[in-house]
């Protein structure tokens, strides 16, 4: 962990987005400097036919302290998961996401027997509307501008194959000690699927954006809680 200048140690935490966007999502996100050190990860464009474990070493080589906390945010969550079983970690924390197979949704789930996530048009990446309906689930049309600045990776190869890491995650139990906070609003990964995790009462899918006020407030206390 870094030293501040009196001595004492901050406790390093990785960020990392979800599908498609930019770590700008976690800029109102305030954890106390005298305790913590934050650190922004972004997406790779991931290798021809990379695994999702081949891609999480790679991620793990941006780690530069020991012991971190993880976040994630949806896939980024997934990811982080990944993370966690290459290295050890303080704390690992996802939002808006899943924590095995199970949790995800039953159309998710037929998409990988049946390959429909493939005819998704994928091809207007660069249609921040549609872009949208993929990462955070819901459309953008009073907030086009926001989202415009919030979703960065425009690339199709990467959009195709996150959506086929998510339907083709294969977690079966969760990794004991995550922290889940999922919103019960979500569309993305609906309620009903979700156990164990800490609810937040009309949260969607970009929680992670609109209500901040609730992560000021209680990320601190789960992130140093023994």
């Amino acid at each position: 962990m870094a030293e501040t200048a009196s001595g004492s140690t901050l406790i390093p935490v990785y960020m990392m987005p979800g599908m498609a966007a930019s770590p700008s999502i976690f800029e109102n996100i305030r954890l106390p400097e005298d305790r913590f050190e934050v650190i922004w990860l972004h997406w790779k464009i991931p290798e021809q036919d990379e695994t999702l474990e081949h891609y999480a070493k790679r991620m793990c080589t941006l780690i530069a302290h020991d012991n971190p906390v993880l976040i994630g945010v949806s896939f980024g969550g997934i990811l982080v998961q990944e993370m966690s079983k290459i290295i050890p970690v303080r704390k690992l924390v996802v939002i808006s996401s899943v924590k095995c197979r199970d949790e995800l949704p039953y159309r998710m789930r037929v998409a990988s027997k049946t390959s429909l996530h493939k005819l998704l048009p994928t091809q207007l990446v660069n249609n921040v509307e549609v872009l949208a309906k993929y990462a955070f689930g819901e459309p953008v049309v009073k907030r086009l501008e926001l989202y415009e600045r919030y979703l960065s990776v425009r690339d199709k190869y990467y959009l195709d194959w996150s959506i086929n890491q998510v339907v083709n995650w294969d977690q079966q139990a969760p990794i004991p000690g995550t922290i889940h906070i999922h919103g019960n609003k979500d569309v993305v990964f609906p309620a009903y699927r979700i156990k164990d995790c800490i609810w937040i009462k009309n949260g969607t899918h970009v929680m992670i954006i609109n209500r901040y006020r609730w992560f000021n407030e209680h990320l601190p206390a789960l992130l140093t809680e023994e």
